[in-house]
């Protein structure tokens, strides 16, 4: 066997094998009109209570939410000195 059969026919294997998997699952079974979502083969289909459901640490999620409040009040700082001084002012600390 040469070099260029043996790689042909590793190539042969390998394309073989990626058709197979893509076969397997291809996400296009819908239940209703735009309703194509399907879970992996081996993936519940339910994920609350299942091993895949993540447990989200409440004080995580809250840090954006937290965060975006302390934006808009630095904002509002910043508007109510730009309406009595008519400078804008960045930095906090600098309105008197």
């Amino acid at each position: 066997m040469t070099f260029k059969n043996l790689f042909a026919a590793v190539a042969v294997a390998v394309l073989g094998m990626a058709a197979f998997n893509a076969h397997a699952y291809d996400g296009q079974h819908c239940k209703a009109s735009g309703n194509c979502w399907e879970p992996k083969p081996g993936y519940p289909d339910k994920v609350a209570g299942s091993k895949y459901d993540p447990k989200h640490d409440p004080n995580e999620l809250n840090k954006q939410s937290e965060s975006i409040k302390a934006m808009e009040e630095r904002n509002r700082k910043r508007v109510e000195n730009y309406a009595k001084t008519g400078k804008f002012v960045y930095k906090i600390e600098d309105i008197k």
